[in-house]
């Protein structure tokens, strides 16, 4: 019995190494594949990019969260750049009593971007799904993807891998609470995502298309 106790102990200690390697070679594949598609503002700012894509987080009522002020302040400093002319707003809008993306596009509004260049993606309910209804939805084939450094490799492989042309440009700001859970579970997510990747299941909601071309209020609720 001793014996037996051993090898599955043995058995299971051999498993989670194998694990452990496999998720440092998938995060590792993800940072390094992605590395050169990160840009600065300069640098996006000459890529004739079809939207700027702001993915959406939490929001406090009509108050977006500091983290999500900081994806809007460099979202909106892009816009101003020239890097496109059109900006996405893809976020969970999920529930009436929640609304990240009318909260994203009353920000852009009140510090200058025209109404009809603000598109809201009211079935962004991940990073998938933002990056997938961006292609199949709204219609993109390049985009410029706003959101913070840790969450730029995940969202740019994701991208690639749906036949995306996609840069990155990093949302800088303050540590924000919580920071060492997030870059904890993003190892996690990186993997998740590799698998889904490769099965590229479809969105919650897709429904008709809305060229991004076209005009921003044609989103509104």
């Amino acid at each position: 019995m001793k014996k037996i106790i051993i090898n599955v102990i043995l058995a299971l200690a051999a498993l989670g190494a194998l694990s452990l390697s496999l998720l440092c070679a998938v995060n590792n594949r993800v940072l390094l594949s992605t590395a050169d598609k990160i840009v600065s503002v300069e640098e996006a700012a000459v890529l004739e990019a079809d939207c700027i894509l702001v993915l959406g987080a939490g929001v406090n009522g009509e108050q977006p969260s500091l983290m999500l002020a900081d994806r809007l302040e460099r979202g909106m400093e892009l816009y101003f750049a020239g890097a496109a002319e059109k900006l996405l707003m893809s976020g969970d809008h999920g529930r009436e009593d929640y609304d990240e993306v009318n909260v994203m596009k009353e920000q852009a509004v009140a510090a200058g971007a025209d109404p009809s260049d603000v598109f809201m993606d009211h079935a962004g309910f991940s990073t998938y799904e933002s990056l997938y209804r961006a292609r199949d939805v709204f219609l993109a084939k390049r985009i410029i993807i706003v959101t913070q450094p840790y969450h730029l490799p995940r969202a740019l492989y994701i991208a690639e891998a749906l036949g995306l042309e996609a840069w990155g440009v990093g949302a800088e700001g303050e540590d924000y609470f919580g920071q060492s859970y997030r870059n904890a579970r993003e190892v996690l997510a990186r993997a998740k995502d590799v698998l889904y990747c490769v099965a590229k299941p479809e969105p919650t909601f897709l429904g008709e298309a809305i060229p991004v071309w076209g005009d921003g209020n044609a989103t509104n609720d």
